[in-house]
């Protein structure tokens, strides 16, 4: 069986559970507590010398890292439903939604830096909201006119049918939400997040419906 080492409120292991959910893949769930620091123990070191989830095991053996790169993975050994368009430009514009959230915005807000802004930088909440608050209005600044100036969006980020730039989305959105991020300025943003959570792929890999979520 397949198992992904995860966390509940992890985005990258978010985008994940998504993407084998969309795929109808089972697999089963391993904890992995961000919060108690267990990505730095031995025991996951093993898995993923970075520290960090996800990692997939696949079911034969195999243990992969990079949620980006596991969701290619998948999208290369299942196709259908596909996760990225059959055109170059379609399928380089799906990528390129999705790096800017997934390398743009999520490195600088994710938990170890802001524990290092906390701990080591000393910053008291207010400055630590006041930097993950930034990055979001930067990034989601930013997506918000590509979405709305590029014939490619629909009821998605691309086309009509989920791709992996709205696996990249929505759990940054939930993250964002959060942390009370004023959200309004971004009507596509919202409304494509509002049709990706109707779905029940993207319902069944949201935080509060892991089996960590307690």
């Amino acid at each position: 069986m397949t198992t992904l080492y995860g966390y509940f409120r992890s985005s990258a292991a978010y985008r994940v559970r998504i993407a084998l959910n969309l795929k109808g893949l089972e697999y089963d769930q391993a904890l992995v507590n961000l919060v108690k620091g267990e990505q730095r123990g031995q025991e996951h070191l093993a898995r993923n010398p970075q520290g960090l989830v996800p990692v997939l095991k696949t079911d034969d053996g195999i243990q992969l890292t990079q949620s980006l790169a596991i969701c290619e993975y998948l999208e290369e050994r299942y196709p259908e439903p596909p996760l990225l368009p059959i055109d170059p430009a379609d399928r380089a514009r799906v990528r390129a939604l999705a790096q800017l959230v997934a390398c743009e915005i999520h490195p600088l807000n994710n938990l170890k830096v802001l524990k290092y802004l906390v701990h080591e930088l000393k910053l008291d909440e207010e400055a630590k909201l006041a930097w993950y608050r930034h990055w979001i209005t930067e990034g989601f600044t930013a997506l918000e006119a590509m979405l709305a100036r590029e014939a490619g969006t629909g009821d998605f980020c691309h086309g009509d049918t989920p791709t992996l730039a709205d696996l990249c989305l929505v759990p940054q959105v939930f993250n964002a939400e959060r942390f009370e991020c004023d959200l309004s300025a971004y009507p596509r943003i919202r409304r494509i997040t509002n049709n990706c959570r109707a779905l029940d792929a993207f319902h069944q890999a949201s935080p509060g419906e892991q089996p960590d979520a307690g």
